[in-house]
């Protein structure tokens, strides 16, 4: 854990998930948590269903598997979703997937959703949201695709790609929040969890 972060928490915190990426985002904070991801497989978008809503829906499934069992524990759920023109693009299923999704995604404006819960059952509490950012493709061309998606690095990523990672050069610009892009918007979590009582921040003082 970075326990240089400016804040600790006040009891145990679970993240609902086995993201290495949030477990980085969370642990810069300077928290102690635990990692308990949430067994369940994610029903594809509703048709017609605001994809806003999907992730915000799926995030509090996630959170409410792992908060009944750790009543006494905040809990934090997130689900991280990639949207081109209302399609919610999930992870690919091959390489020529990846190649496809990419092919689409290049040159053009996607949004990229986090739905986040938090839940502390103990006190009767749950605090909810919703972060979306815009990232700009730069138009990479064919062989490029071809030759990032050899890496191996889009096979298990919502929308072929990872913005923390090899694929960082496919993205001209993003507009919002950089750390909702890599899959938890640290500064709106961040804010919850001091509302929630279940941070504070740190007394270089302290121990």
């Amino acid at each position: 854990m970075f326990a240089q972060g400016p804040f600790r928490a006040s009891g145990e915190i679970i993240l609902a998930s086995a993201s290495p990426r949030r477990q980085m985002l969370l642990a810069t904070l300077g928290l102690d948590f635990r990692v308990v991801p949430a067994d369940f497989k994610e029903p594809p978008i509703k048709s017609g269903q605001d994809p806003e809503n999907y992730a915000l829906e799926m995030s509090r499934e996630k959170c409410r598997i792992i908060a009944e069992k750790n009543p006494d524990n905040v809990v934090l759920g997130a689900d991280t979703i990639v949207v081109l023109e209302e399609e919610v693009m999930g992870k690919p299923g091959s390489r020529e997937h990846a190649l496809e999704m990419l092919e689409r995604l290049q040159g053009n404006v996607h949004q990229v959703i986090t739905g986040v819960c938090l839940r502390w059952d103990f006190r009767q509490v749950q605090d909810s949201f919703s972060v979306l950012s815009r990232v700009e493709m730069i138009p990479a061309g064919l062989e490029v695709l071809k030759a990032y998606i050899k890496t191996g690095e889009p096979l298990d990523k919502a929308g072929a790609y990872a913005i923390q990672g090899v694929g960082a050069f496919l993205v001209k610009a993003v507009t919002g929040s950089y750390t909702n892009v890599v899959g938890l918007p640290l500064d709106r979590v961040m804010q919850a969890l001091l509302n929630l009582g279940a941070i504070r921040v740190h007394n270089q003082e302290e121990s």
